[in-house]
């Protein structure tokens, strides 16, 4: 099945978005990453090393000329990190597709919805390309894509709680609503919440600690594989509508003699 996932100019083979960070070390990073069959990474520029080649660097694991980098801002509370982090990334490593996440408060790590509109629109006029971490919420995800954000990255649940998607009826009316890609970003849990994503119309999934942190990382990363496509395929199959009574399997009368 053809299907690539196409994000502003840029263009994927799989809708799975796998992070790097959470693993034992970068080995298990890029053997997961590779068993996910993912062509695109988040990388926590505060977090990950991709600069100091003093140290391990991420880039003699995962080739970014194969694997695109999506420099993140993770663990910035305040639009003014935010804009020099990713400033930081397109300066030493040329990345212009990034996302932007702006935090609330250390506790829930929801996102800051007003620095994040104010962020969004200084980097889309610095001629960014921004995936936006953000709340489910359908009219701040319309305000996103109005101000120029190539994706919108609604929570699933809490960063990190794995607790899957609760409130499915957001995600499915701000996925109505878009007119660019709309990727689950945070608390997927298990294999079975990546294909409830892709299965509310999802464009794609973003998976990070339920790999990182699962027994079997790589097993697990391929699971979220196989569930991304299998959630993708199913919707566009064109899922049947649920009824509250039975309905016979057959449509025929057969004659008994």
């Amino acid at each position: 099945m053809k299907d690539h996932f196409k994000v502003g100019r840029y263009s994927f083979k799989s809708r799975l978005i796998v992070g790097t960070g959470k693993y034992k070390n970068f080995s298990e990073t890029a053997k997961a990453v590779k068993a996910s069959g993912a062509d695109m990474v988040t990388v926590a520029v505060r977090r990950v090393n991709v600069l100091d080649k003093n140290e391990p660097l991420l880039m003699d694991y995962i080739n970014p000329k194969k694997i695109r980098y999506l420099p993140n801002t993770a663990g910035c509370f305040n639009s003014e990190d935010a804009l020099r982090v990713l400033r930081l990334a397109r300066e030493s490593g040329g990345w212009n597709l990034v996302k932007l996440e702006v935090l609330g408060d250390k506790e829930t790590l929801y996102p800051n919805m007003a620095e994040t509109l104010k962020c969004t629109k200084i980097l889309v006029k610095e001629k960014f390309d921004v995936m936006v971490y953000c709340s489910d919420d359908p009219i701040a995800c319309k305000q996103l894509e109005d101000l120029g954000a190539v994706a919108v990255m609604p929570l699933g649940s809490f960063i990190g709680s794995g607790n899957g998607i609760p409130n499915k009826n957001n995600i499915k009316i701000i996925k109505q609503r878009s007119k660019i890609p709309v990727i689950v970003d945070a608390g997927i849990g298990c294999a079975s919440d990546a294909s409830v994503a892709m299965e509310l119309g999802c464009d794609g999934v973003l998976v990070n600690t339920a790999i990182a942190k699962a027994k079997k990382p790589i097993l697990m990363a391929e699971a979220m594989k196989l569930a991304v496509n299998a959630g993708r395929m199913s919707y566009l199959s064109g899922i049947m509508t649920r009824s509250e009574v039975a309905s016979n399997s057959t449509t025929h009368k057969r004659k008994i003699k």
